[in-house]
């Protein structure tokens, strides 16, 4: 069965990466024939901060060099994002060249933030195509899909709300990751969708073969792994995260992206990346993808719930409300010595993932045998 998956492919992420690679991978399982589709941004609805094209990479650059992290530091992340569609693209089986609108026998859109359509990414903007819109496929269905932070109010705000139902009701199946989503998907076409976890939970990435047992040699002291967008833990957040790294011993690993407190920023490939939190002493994050991480190398975590801006708490708290590990959420840094110095209890966290992985593949086992 020829399959194509319309995600978060290209953008430059090793969340998104790990996402797309893990889904590729179940439907190879099932012995699926899997290529990646591409959608065409389209115009935000929310207006971006940093602009559009250059602009926005200029912006982009500005803000990593604005902060206090060594200058080394600053460089080696812009070369990593600079570097990273010719490093990383070839993993997935994607080129420069564009694949809109294949002939398929399935579309599986997802999973991340694919109906997240009023943000201020320019990369995404509010694209009909990542509703199914001129899909040529015999069949149509989502995968984990989210709509982040978008919700009922803000799609009727920006009266888009008519549109998007129009196209989720002509999905022949509806599967998201949280529910913030599902009640979304509720609201608009009264339909109650699957939930399903994201691929990053769902593939076992850790006995794939892929991913490395040592990290760099170079690496040998204690670190506290920092995983988060540059620049979204603030200055005082930094702050106190270094006096509790100090008080460890610990240098701070940057992955994703430079914080004020980086010693180190870490630019390796995303199963290395898998690696890297494997061999922490402790993970602190903000990112849906970081905490999964965490989770799945049993690491002492935290994941940082911000409500203001352009906040992470639906995804978050979903997330780990779901896996039982609520206990892992922190709103004050001024609490991260106590909250990484409980031990997790991983156990019934692990069965919940094993469960779920038979849930994930009985649902995708269904389309990948109709015919």
């Amino acid at each position: 069965m020829k399959i194509g998956i319309l995600s978060m492919q290209r953008i430059k992420n090793y969340g998104s990466f790990l996402q797309a690679y893990g889904l590729k991978s179940m439907l190879e399982n099932l012995g699926a024939e899997v290529e990646f589709v591409d959608y065409h941004p389209g115009k935000t609805l929310v207006q971006s901060d940093g602009g559009t094209g250059i602009k926005r990479k200029i912006f982009k650059v500005f803000k990593v060099f604005k902060g206090r992290a060594p200058l080394s530091e600053k460089i080696r992340f812009i070369n990593y994002k600079k570097n990273y569609a010719i490093n990383y693209y070839p993993y997935l089986g994607i080129t420069s060249e564009m694949n809109y609108s294949p002939n398929v026998d399935l579309l599986i859109i997802g999973s991340d933030e694919v109906f997240n359509c009023v943000q201020n990414n320019t990369n995404v903007g509010f694209s009909p195509e990542l509703f199914g819109k001129n899909s040529h496929a015999k069949n149509l269905i989502s995968y984990a899909a989210s709509f982040g932070n978008t919700n009922i109010d803000k799609l009727k705000k920006y009266k888009v709300a008519e549109k998007v139902a129009a196209w989720l009701n002509d999905f022949d199946d509806i599967s998201v990751r949280d529910s913030n989503s599902a009640i979304t998907v509720k609201d608009l076409i009264g339909r109650k969708p699957h939930i399903n976890l994201d691929p990053v939970l769902m593939y076992d990435f850790l006995k794939s073969g892929k991913i490395p047992k040592d990290i760099d040699k170079m690496y040998t002291h204690k670190y506290l792994l920092l995983y988060g967008y540059s620049g979204r833990f603030t200055v005082e957040e930094c702050k106190k995260i270094r006096i509790y790294a100090d008080s460890k011993n610990l240098k701070i690993y940057c992955i994703g992206g430079v914080q004020d407190c980086c010693d180190r920023f870490i630019d390796c490939d995303p199963f290395k990346v898998i690696s890297y939190f494997n061999h922490a002493a402790c993970v602190v994050t903000d990112t849906f993808h970081g905490s999964i991480m965490s989770i799945i190398t049993h690491r002492q975590f935290v994941s940082v719930v911000r409500k203001s801006g352009y906040g992470n708490s639906e995804k978050l708290i979903d997330l780990l409300e779901r896996l039982r590990l609520k206990d892992r959420q922190i709103y004050d840094l001024d609490m991260l010595d106590s909250f990484l110095s409980k031990k997790i209890d991983y156990t019934i966290t692990d069965k919940i993932i094993a469960n779920e992985r038979v849930k994930a593949m009985e649902y995708l086992k269904n389309w990948v045998n109709v015919h």
